[in-house]
C-alpha cells in the first residue's frame, strides 16, 4: 500500500500485512514524522489489491485450466447437495398484521471499507485460490496478500529453514554477525539457488544495513538441503532483528524467510 508522510509528504510503498488490520504508527524516514495508519486506511488498500488480482486474472495464461478446476469443484458441491437429505419446511398458517400505519423501508449506511473488501474476497476467492501461482507471477505484490491469509505462494520452489544468529569475537576488538541457515528444495525438481540477501533492522523495523552473499550450491534437487553462511565485521549497534531472503529477481516477489 501506499502512504504519505503528512508533514513532508514523502511516499512510501510496504507490504499491506506489514501493518496489520489493526493499524499500527509508522516513522518517516525523511522527516522523523510519526503518523498512524488506521484500520479503515488498511481495509481500503486490501480492497483495492483484491480488485486488481480479480482484474489480472481476466488475462493472464492458465486461466482455462483454473476455471476448468472452479467447473469440477462447482460440480463436485452440486452432487454432494442434492444427495444430502434435506427436511421439509412445515407448513405455517398465514398471520395477519394489524392494520395501521406501513413502516418505513429500511435504510441501510454506507458499507465500511472492511465490508467491502470481505465481498470482495468471497467473490473472488474461487478462483484466486486455485491459481494463486499465477495471479502471483501476473501480480507480485499480491504476494503478501496471500501470506497475510495463511496461504504463502512459493515460486522458487526452494526455502530457507533453521535459521540462527550470533555475534562472535572477530579479529582485534570488534565483533562480528554470524548468521547460519539451511536452503532446502521444495520443488520436486532441480531449481536454481539464487544470491541470499541478508538485513539487519533497527527498533523500528527499519533497514539499517544490508549485504549479499553468495548461495552454497548453484542449484538444489528436490528435499535436499544445503548449508549457508554469512558474516558482518562491526555490525550497527542499533540494529535488533536480522531478516534473511533470497536476493529479489524480476517477476518474483521478496519474501521475508525468518529473522
Amino acid at each position: 500500500m501506499l502512504i504519505v508522510c503528512p508533514a513532508c509528504a514523502s511516499e512510501y510503498d510496504i507490504a499491506t500485512d506489514r501493518v496489520g488490520v489493526e493499524g499500527r504508527s509508522v516513522r518517516c524516514a525523511a522527516c522523523r514524522e510519526t503518523w498512524f495508519i488506521s484500520p479503515d486506511e488498511v481495509a481500503a488498500a486490501l480492497a483495492e489489491e483484491m480488485a486488481e488480482i480479480q482484474a489480472a486474472m481476466g488475462s493472464v495464461e492458465g486461466r482455462g485450466e483454473a476455471q476448468a478446476d472452479l467447473d469440477a469443484w462447482e460440480a463436485a458441491l452440486a452432487e454432494e447437495a442434492q444427495a444430502a437429505a434435506v427436511d421439509p419446511m412445515p407448513e405455517e398458517k398465514p398471520v395477519r398484521k394489524p392494520r395501521g400505519r406501513t413502516p418505513p423501508p429500511k435504510r441501510w449506511g454506507a458499507m465500511s471499507p472492511v465490508a467491502a473488501f470481505g465481498l470482495a474476497l468471497l467473490a473472488g476467492i474461487p478462483l484466486a485460490l486455485l491459481a494463486r501461482s499465477t495471479v502471483v507471477r501476473a501480480m507480485p505484490q499480491s504476494a503478501a496478500l496471500y501470506a497475510g491469509i495463511g496461504m504463502p505462494v512459493n515460486l522458487r520452489g526452494i526455502e530457507i529453514r533453521d535459521l540462527s544468529a550470533f555475534q562472535t569475537q572477530g579479529e582485534g576488538a570488534a565483533s562480528q554477525l554470524v548468521v547460519e541457515g539451511d536452503v532446502v528444495g521444495v520443488a520436486g525438481n532441480p531449481v536454481p539457488v539464487p544470491p541470499i540477501e541478508v538485513e539487519v533492522r533497527d527498533a523500528q523495523d527499519q533497514t539499517i544495513y544490508r549485504w549479499t552473499v553468495a548461495p552454497p550450491r548453484s542449484s538444489l534437487e528436490d528435499r535436499e538441503t544445503a548449508r549457508f553462511r554469512a558474516s558482518l565485521s562491526a555490525p550497527p549497534a542499533q540494529g535488533r532483528t536480522i531478516k534473511v531472503g533470497f536476493a529479489p529477481e524480476r517477476g518474483v516477489p521478496e519474501t521475508d524467510l525468518g529473522h
